[in-house]
This record gives structure tokens, C-alpha cells and sequence, in this order.
């Protein structure tokens, strides 16, 4: 997992691999306030990102997930979650599999989670080993609008 502001990049985009520097770009770039909802393309199937917008809720309500095909960019438009993130070690208990259909595996519950707190542009980029819980309230529920940016596997 790597996080940091997009406004505070400092060094870090220099060493990305040009996908996940495009990856940023974007977030950069795109004035997703403006946007619909829905997802939206840079590359076909390769880079895409969709734009949600939902309410933060308990994180016991909230499944840990992890995606084997693609690496999330998760940026947080406006007000405030909390994202639960640890290693997948292989040994939660999987209580639904949608690898096929939609590149997603949700857990039960995970080991050694520990939590980063995004504010307004904020991003964190979760890989494939990287478990995480995405849309936790701080104190209250809370809306918000998020982005996250897809960059397949296959393109690193």
C-alpha cells in the first residue's frame, strides 16, 4: 500500500511505474466534482475510473476486500473515511467470491488490520496483496465522493 496527498506528491510519482503515474495524472487533472457518477475511461479496460458517491458507515459493516487482476487508487474528493488495509496472508475466510464477475473478493474479516484516515485528496493504492476496507465513518456517518482509479495488473 502507498498513500499521501495528491497535492504533497514530493517524490513519489518520479519512482511509479508509468501506469500508476498516469493514475495520479488524472487525479491531478480531472475536476471530478464536475463528473457523474459511473465509470468513466482513460485506456479501455486497462485504466478506468469510477466516481461514487455513498455515505461512510461502521466498519464492522463494512467487508475487507481484495482484487487479484487490478490495483485500486482510491482519492477522496470531499469529506472524510477511514480505510482498513492489511496483508493478505491467506488465511481470512472468504464470504464472497465475485473474482469472476467483477475482479473482487470479500473477506469476513481480516487479521492486522490497521486504518489510514483520508481527508480531501487523499489517495491511497492498494495492490493485490493489499486487503482493504474502504467507506468507514471517523466519528459519523458521513457523504462522500470518491474516486477510484482501476489500473489492471497486467499493465505493470
Amino acid at each position: 500500500m502507498i498513500s499521501g496527498n495528491i497535492h504533497n506528491l514530493g517524490n513519489i510519482r518520479q519512482w511509479l511505474p508509468a501506469p500508476l503515474q498516469e493514475a495520479l495524472d488524472c487525479l491531478l487533472t480531472v475536476d471530478f466534482a464536475a463528473l457523474r457518477t459511473g465509470r468513466h475511461e482513460l485506456r479501455g479496460d486497462d485504466i478506468f475510473f469510477q466516481v461514487i458517491d455513498l455515505t461512510t458507515k461502521p466498519a464492522d459493516e463494512n467487508r475487507p476486500e481484495v482484487h487479484r487482476n487490478y490495483i485500486d487508487v482510491q482519492f477522496l474528493v470531499h469529506g472524510s473515511e477511514r480505510i482498513g488495509f492489511a496483508t493478505d496472508d491467506g488465511t481470512n475466510i472468504v464470504a464472497q467470491d465475485l473474482l469472476k464477475e467483477r475482479d473482487l473478493l470479500f473477506y469476513q474479516d481480516v487479521r492486522n488490520e490497521s486504518w489510514i484516515e483520508m481527508i480531501p485528496g487523499s489517495f491511497a493504492v492498494f495492490f493485490p496483496t493489499d486487503v482493504h476496507r474502504p467507506a468507514c465513518m471517523l466519528d459519523a456517518p458521513t457523504p462522500i465522493r470518491k474516486v477510484v482509479v482501476k489500473v489492471k495488473l497486467a499493465q505493470l
